[in-house]
C-alpha cells in the first residue's frame, strides 16, 4: 500500500513538474483542472516540493505567482521520468509473459485463435502478442477468450474443450492471473 501511495505521489510530482516547466505562470486552479484533481491536492504537492527545494515561488504580480523549477527539481523530474519508463517496461514485460502463458495453454487445447476482452493498453499488448505468435484474433462469442481485468489475464475456453481438473470458475488461471 505504501509503495502504491509513493508511486502515486511520484506520478503526480512528475505531472506537476512537467506542467510547471511548460508554463511557469500556471495557477493552482488551472493546474488542478489540467491534472483532474482538487486544488487542495495541488496545494499540498506544491508546498511539499517547495519545502524540499524542487520548486521556488516568485511573485510575478500582486496576486500572481510564478513557479520555477530548481536544479534539484530538474534532477527529480529526470529521475521520476526514468522510473516511469522503467515501470512501464516492467508492466509491458509482465503482460507479455502472462499472455504467452495463456497462449501456451490455448495451443495445448488445440486452438490457434482467440477473442480478447478488454479495451485499454493492456488489451493492446495482449493483441499484439497474439499477432506476433501467429494467433488469430476473432470476435466470435464461442471462441476461447482472454479476459483482462487490470493486469490480470484469464483464459476461458469453450465449455466443450474444458478440462475440469484445471479449471477455477470455468477459467484457466495459472501463474498469469
Amino acid at each position: 500500500m505504501e509503495n502504491e501511495l509513493s508511486s502515486e505521489v511520484n506520478n503526480r510530482d512528475l505531472e506537476m513538474l512537467t506542467h510547471i516547466e511548460a508554463n511557469p505562470d500556471i495557477n493552482q486552479v488551472t493546474l488542478a483542472d489540467e491534472l483532474g484533481v482538487a486544488v487542495g491536492t495541488i496545494n499540498w504537492h506544491l508546498k511539499r516540493m517547495i519545502a524540499k527545494g524542487y520548486v521556488k515561488v516568485k511573485r510575478a504580480q500582486r496576486k500572481k505567482l510564478r513557479y520555477i523549477i530548481t536544479s534539484e527539481g530538474i534532477a527529480l523530474r529526470a529521475a521520476l521520468t526514468v522510473d516511469y519508463i522503467k515501470n512501464s517496461f516492467d508492466l509491458y514485460r509482465l503482460v507479455r509473459e502472462r499472455t504467452s502463458t495463456c497462449l501456451d495453454q490455448l495451443r495445448q487445447h488445440g486452438y490457434e485463435y482467440v477473442r480478447v476482452l478488454g479495451e485499454d493498453e493492456v488489451a493492446e499488448v495482449v493483441r499484439l502478442t497474439c499477432m506476433e505468435q501467429g494467433i488469430t484474433l476473432t470476435d466470435q462469442i464461442n471462441a476461447p477468450t482472454i479476459r483482462i481485468e487490470g493486469i490480470k489475464l484469464a483464459l476461458q475456453l469453450p465449455k466443450a474443450a474444458q478440462d475440469p481438473a484445471v479449471l477455477v470458475n470455468d477459467e484457466i488461471r495459472g501463474e498469469h492471473g
